[in-house]
């Protein structure tokens, strides 16, 4: 289905269906796992009788799709899998508290560090968002943004286009840096401390939906830890959000109330037809941090 939005590209991607679920749409559990019950509803909500066959796990999973947010005429859909179960919240204990912070204030500082990012060649397109995380000049995105190649330009909260080289790219992780003119102007973002991040906080997701440069959305974080299978490569814990995120947020940050990047937006789930139902996804900070500096380290 064809958009009149400038970039955006294909909006849904390939049929997902959950692990915790087999072909036929009944439960599917790994070797030795306990297997959960549950009491089917029957035609007026009420319980079924047992044997009757679960029927929302198959009405639902038949149209969950998911896709990968980068906005470009070549944009890449993203395979996901998603385990069925929230994982414990990680950290100490009381390291929630503090974590409201000022929405206001931290939007404004994060913009002067997230940028759009256009990439051209070849008759294709792509693009998506990406943020400045030293003073060098590099910046972190995703790799399905830029992994098509081509001429790779930024632009920044001032409007100025730059042109980026591409560092490197983990396509396991789906995330990529490039490197402007470190005089560029543009602000690095403060990362979050390991195992800090809390289920319930509040979270800003920031980049160019669509082409908005500059968009900031709110929303909570809903799980972490949930696996979640990214550019094809293993399951790997991401961080799950509420805030909305949509094609072109591919690679910009996910903060929190204290402006501090918590994870890297990379995917979204929907149903068929449908665009965001609240259900995004997140390469947690310190994991994209690692991967970011091994390939600076090795670019």
């Amino acid at each position: 289905m064809s958009s009149t939005f400038p970039g955006l590209g294909q909006p849904r991607g390939p049929q997902f269906l959950s692990p915790a679920l087999s072909p036929d749409g009944h439960p599917a559990v790994a070797a030795g796992a306990a297997v959960p019950h549950v009491a089917p509803a029957g035609p007026d909500g009420a319980p079924g009788r047992p044997g009757d066959p679960p029927r929302w796990p198959r009405m639902l999973l038949a149209g969950l799709t998911v896709v990968a947010l980068s906005a470009g005429a070549g944009g890449v859909a993203g395979h996901l899998a998603a385990a069925s179960g929230a994982s414990p919240e990680a950290g100490p204990a009381g390291a929630a508290a503090g974590t409201g912070g000022d929405l206001v204030a931290a939007a404004d500082r994060v913009l002067a560090g997230v940028v759009s990012v256009q990439v051209s060649g070849g008759g294709r397109g792509a693009s998506g968002s990406g943020f400045l995380i030293d003073d060098r000049g590099h910046v972190v995105t995703n790799d399905h943004v830029v992994a098509r190649g081509g001429t790779i330009h930024v632009v920044g909260r001032d409007g100025r286009r730059l042109t980026a080289r591409l560092v490197g790219r983990d396509p396991g992780t789906d995330i990529a840096v490039l490197r402007v003119d470190p005089g560029s102007g543009l602000r690095p973002l403060p990362l979050a401390p390991a195992g800090q991040t809390r289920v319930g906080e509040p979270v800003l997701a920031v980049g160019s939906p669509l082409g908005l440069s500059g968009t900031v959305t709110a929303g909570i974080v809903s799980a972490l830890d949930r696996p979640v299978r990214l550019g094809g490569g293993a399951r790997q814990p991401a961080v799950q959000t509420d805030a909305s995120i949509n094609p072109g947020n591919s690679g910009g940050p996910l903060v929190n109330g204290r402006g501090e990047v918590v994870g890297v937006n990379t995917a979204i789930a929907t149903l068929e037809g449908s665009g965001n139902i609240g259900i995004g996804f997140a390469v947690p900070v310190d994991r994209a941090a690692q991967v970011a500096q091994g390939l600076i380290a090795r670019g």
